[in-house]
């Protein structure tokens, strides 16, 4: 057995008060973590759903240089599913995609805070003018008119957190992919009797839930 000797008492004395004192510190950020990890298990937030109940093609042009021009008008419903956590819906940018491509400039929605088992309607405007498109999908998109069939996405990017009583989580990215089947003049395509577009010339076929990644 070794007997370890300190040159001055005091020594010893502030050493042993710096080792309680990191001790009782670690302790209490354990408990802390603990008390957090609890309450998340028993309220068990879960991320909002979302559903695209329309989409209202105003116009969509395919220049002869593969230059894209479109306006359309989507409503996009969110519902918080907790009962004891709301979200704070910090920012959130909605825009369209066709085949993986962004067609419109982001809008952005209005940042509020969702309580819970409650939800919210938007229906933002999204335009794109002189988008520039590869050959291919200038090429592919006529194609898909002329059949009477177009599949566009319509996509949510923002930042959440969720609030339980005074807990407010840290932010967490929010990734929203709504699919959007719409017939073009009926089914027949460009090739009907609506070839020159106009009113209900697309039309969106049903709801649809949306994929949502938090």
């Amino acid at each position: 057995m070794s007997i370890k000797y300190c040159d001055q008492h005091k020594d010893c004395e502030r050493q042993r008060l710096y080792r309680r004192f990191c001790a009782a510190l670690v302790g209490i950020i354990l408990l802390l973590l603990l008390i957090v990890l609890i309450v998340w298990l028993v309220l068990r937030p879960t991320k909002p759903r979302f559903f695209l109940n329309d989409v209202s093609i105003v116009c969509i042009n395919v220049s002869s240089a593969s230059y894209l021009t479109v306006t359309m008008q989507v409503t996009l419903a969110s519902r918080n599913t907790n009962d004891r956590v709301g979200i704070y819906y910090d920012s959130a940018d909605v825009y369209a995609e066709y085949r993986a491509m962004q067609i419109t400039v982001p809008t952005s929605l209005p940042p509020f805070f969702q309580p819970p088992n409650d939800a919210t309607v938007w229906a933002p405007f999204l335009s794109g003018s002189n988008v520039p498109l590869p050959v291919y999908l200038a090429t592919a998109l006529t194609q898909d008119e002329t059949a009477g069939y177009l599949l566009v996405t319509i996509r949510v990017d923002g930042w959440i957190r969720w609030k339980a009583g005074a807990f407010i989580t840290s932010h967490y990215h929010l990734r929203v992919r709504c699919p959007a089947l719409l017939t073009v003049n009926d089914g027949h395509g460009s090739y009907g009797s609506n070839a020159g577009g106009g009113l209900g010339y697309f039309k969106f076929q049903r709801a649809a839930p949306c994929i949502v990644d938090v």
